[in-house]
């Protein structure tokens, strides 16, 4: 019990840190890395949670899949930091706007949260036998019954991303020279190939 005490504090720690570190380093390519770092420890919380499942897919699809796609296309987009460093007082009246009436809205959402009347009708209920249902079956029938709108809402929010991501990378930039398929395929050895017969002793110099 103390040895898993232990851990649930230094997990928590070290994602935090982690977590500041992906908003206040300079570097982008640093923020990748320190996300990666956060995502490993998060999966060591859930671990501890007993999600082992929830815990592999953080570590395979996020920190396989989609860390490692943020940092190929941070590295491609090649971010110019001191513009975005001279645009940050021009826009922070408008930054600062939006942050007072986010701030706002979860003010008034957690002022007025109160406990359900069936809450304790909920938690009195026996729990299921953990041998009858596995924890990827218990977690599929919620994702794809109670949460299924949810579920394929971040499914078309990743779909957006993706988009997104491909429209920056392959945005109009002067002097990258492109592959056009249709020109090489049209081409002839009579355009590119010349033979010339060459007397002996009469070649270029």
């Amino acid at each position: 019990m103390i040895a898993a005490t232990l851990a649930f504090y230094l997990f928590s720690a070290l994602a935090i840190v982690g977590a500041l570190n992906v908003i206040f380093q300079r570097n982008p390519v640093h923020s990748v890395l320190w996300l990666i770092f956060t995502f490993f420890n998060a999966a060591g919380l859930f671990v501890l949670l007993g999600a082992e499942f929830v815990a592999m897919i953080l570590v395979i699809v996020y920190v396989g899949a989609v860390a490692v796609l943020f940092l190929f296309v941070v590295m491609m987009l090649d971010i110019n930091i001191t513009m975005v460093r001279e645009g940050f007082l021009k826009y922070l009246p408008v930054g600062l706007l939006v942050g007072g009436i986010l701030l706002a809205e979860l003010i008034t959402v957690f002022a007025g949260w109160v406990m359900s009347d069936s809450a304790d009708v909920l938690r009195a209920a026996p729990a299921p036998d953990p041998s009858d249902i596995g924890n990827t079956e218990a977690l599929g029938l919620i994702l794809y019954t109670d949460y299924i709108y949810v579920f394929q809402a971040a499914g078309i929010i990743l779909l957006v991303a993706m988009i997104g991501s491909i429209v920056l990378t392959h945005r109009t930039r002067a002097g990258v020279r492109k592959q056009v398929i249709g020109e090489q395929n049209a081409r002839r050895p009579s355009d590119t190939l010349e033979v010339v017969k060459v007397e002996s002793g009469k070649g270029l110099q």
